[in-house]
């Protein structure tokens, strides 16, 4: 693959991932993403495809729009920089970075990067995660 092919490779997947995550989409989302596979953010680390999308619905919920500022492709990784708006109650505005890194076309992994304190409350309201590691009950 020429390295022209490879970006323009890597901008179709992680533009694809991005956009059905924020319309809420986990299957095409997680199609995006390779085999092995690992997420963090500041709230949560997971190695599963859709794991890391677990509560997607409870953000959109509260999100009104998502506004790209800036995106940057290599042959196997991509930065994006974007503002998530979120309903006048929450009344938060977040700048969030994400990295990715892809392997053969497919997601490897994703760095999710964002000041956590506007989201504080919010996420003690909703009340304990559940770890990956423990058992389900």
């Amino acid at each position: 693959m020429t390295t022209t092919s490879a970006v323009t490779a890597t901008r179709r997947t992680v533009r694809a991932y991005h956009e059905a995550r924020f319309r809420g989409d986990v299957a095409t989302a997680a199609a995006q993403i390779g085999g092995s596979f690992s997420f963090r953010s500041p709230f949560i680390a997971s190695t599963s495809p859709t794991g890391h999308l677990d509560g997607l619905d409870g953000l959109l919920g509260i999100v009104t729009g998502v506004e790209l500022i800036s995106e940057l492709y290599g042959e196997a990784e991509a930065i994006l920089v974007y503002d998530v708006h979120t309903a006048p109650a929450v009344g938060i505005t977040q700048h969030t970075a994400e990295h990715f890194r892809l392997h053969d076309g497919r997601i490897t992994s994703i760095a999710l990067i964002f000041d956590s304190a506007p989201w504080q409350a919010i996420m003690s309201a909703a009340g304990p995660a559940r770890d990956e590691a423990a058992p389900a009950v």
